[in-house]
């Protein structure tokens, strides 16, 4: 342990040290205040970290924590830190592990969506803006190449993925049935034919080994992280206890009706079919947000995004920026009190967005250490994986649509076409893809570019 704090590295076969708790916390909260890049960007982060460097967890005891958490709906990138603090500190190493990846971006967003809604018409900022929005189309259209390219690997699954963007684009079945349908047909079409639902090439088929670990692969389960039915029942009623005492007060203080009321309920539900990591969850944000509560306008909506990319944590802390100008439209506080109404609603989506994420991780996280090598859930997620490419697409093209015509149809012909915005696109896609450019180096030119353009 002194070795490695002086910058001494380890040998192979040398094992690292107890890691005490505060130490663990440092980690997380600074992990908290550099994990941009998205999902895939935050786990490699901490591959790098945990697993290649500090070598607290093995590479196979890391790679089946994030298979399970790719099942699970919400963050995987926030719920691996939760597993990986859980299974070293127990349940106090999970809380804290889970609650200091999102801390720092909810402060962040906060004061970004306040100076966005206080200041957005400033010039400068509404460059900003306007060549960040283009940047963002191309990064989700980049998103659901990604995916596919990976998780499309036969006609079955491209089927699935046509189909869902058919189901939600041209009959706008609801995000959370499409998802549902597509892990059912996993889980049957599995059974009879499934060569189709292998999940393939990726997490889970390394076996790079980077010398010992603190928690190696034979490693024996710590007694906290071992299955209990009467622990179960316990972290199960806390956690619906803890829901039920802030809904109630939400209820009992601002009724039913009210917005934040409102948001805890939508993002419960959205917390519990956010299957395939924040991308995915967009559109049915979107259905809830824009159309069916009107807390938020469609290009409000792309703003909000663009905000998730250019801050730290996990990308569906996006929610809090539709709390906060949900709760700041609604005026739920009063026209005097615009900030306070702002940030109850980005607390209270943060918290219902969240909290089942921790319980998914203390409930469930004895199960998958006393099966590892099991992945009977396998064949769901890739059907599921193969729909979000699909709702994915569909996002795409909603956000090209507002950003190419941003007012819309009129009198039945589109407005006047943002050629600018086109070109900035283009230019994202090509820089990510092509040019491999990482999301933040791609924001920057393009914020820049938009800054510039606004000012000719």
């Amino acid at each position: 342990m002194a070795d490695r704090k002086q910058g001494k590295e380890l040998a192979k076969d040398e094992r690292p040290g107890e890691v005490s708790f505060m130490e663990a916390v440092v980690y997380w909260l600074k992990l908290g205040f550099i994990s941009f890049g998205g999902p895939a960007g935050q786990i490699s982060m901490m591959h790098q970290e945990l697993v290649e460097k500090r070598r607290w967890i093995s590479e196979h005891r890391f790679l089946h924590a994030l298979n399970y958490t790719m099942v699970l709906p919400g963050p995987e990138a926030q719920q691996l830190a939760t597993y990986i603090g859980w299974l070293m500190h127990g349940v106090r190493g999970g809380i804290a592990a889970g609650f200091l990846f999102v801390l720092p971006s909810l402060f962040i967003l906060i004061a970004l969506t306040w100076i966005y809604l206080a200041y957005g018409d400033v010039p400068a900022i509404a460059g900003i803006l306007y060549g960040i929005k283009p940047a963002v189309t191309a990064i989700v259209l980049f998103a659901a190449y990604r995916i596919g390219s990976r998780a499309l690997n036969n006609y079955v699954l491209r089927a699935m993925a046509l189909a869902a963007f058919i189901a939600i684009l041209g009959f706008g079945i609801p995000f959370p049935y499409i998802v549902l349908t597509a892990g059912l047909i996993g889980y049957l079409g599995s059974r009879k034919y499934p060569q189709y639902f292998q999940a393939g090439a990726g997490h889970g088929s390394s076996q790079e080994t980077y010398g010992l670990a603190l928690i190696d692969d034979e490693t024996p389960v710590p007694d906290h992280a071992k299955w209990n039915f009467a622990r179960f029942v316990r972290y199960l009623l806390i956690g619906l206890a803890i829901w039920v005492a802030v809904m109630s007060v939400l209820w009992l203080v601002f009724g039913w009706e009210n917005p934040l009321t409102q948001m805890g309920w939508f993002f419960t539900k959205a917390a519990l079919v956010t299957f395939g990591g924040a991308y995915a969850v967009l559109p049915y944000v979107y259905q809830g947000g824009v159309e069916h509560y009107g807390w938020l306008s469609g290009t409000q909506m792309i703003d909000g995004l663009a905000l998730g990319e250019t801050t730290p944590g996990p990308l569906i802390m996006v929610v809090s920026f539709v709390g906060f100008v949900g709760g700041w439209t609604k005026e739920v506080f009063g026209a005097g009190l615009l900030p306070l109404a702002g940030i109850a609603g980005a607390v209270v989506a943060t918290i219902f967005t969240f909290l089942p994420s921790f319980l998914f991780i203390l409930l469930g996280g004895p199960s998958v250490e006393a099966t590892r090598g099991d992945l009977k859930f396998t064949a769901p997620l890739t059907g599921i994986t193969a729909a979000v490419v699909g709702v994915i697409l569909n996002l795409a093209v909603f956000f090209a649509y507002h950003v190419i015509w941003p007012n819309g149809m009129q009198n039945g012909s589109a407005s006047a076409v943002e050629w600018f915005a086109i070109i900035v696109g283009i230019a994202a896609f090509v820089g990510l893809w092509h040019y491999k450019r990482s999301v933040m180096e791609v924001l920057a030119a393009c914020a820049l570019a938009g800054l510039a353009y606004s000012f000719l």
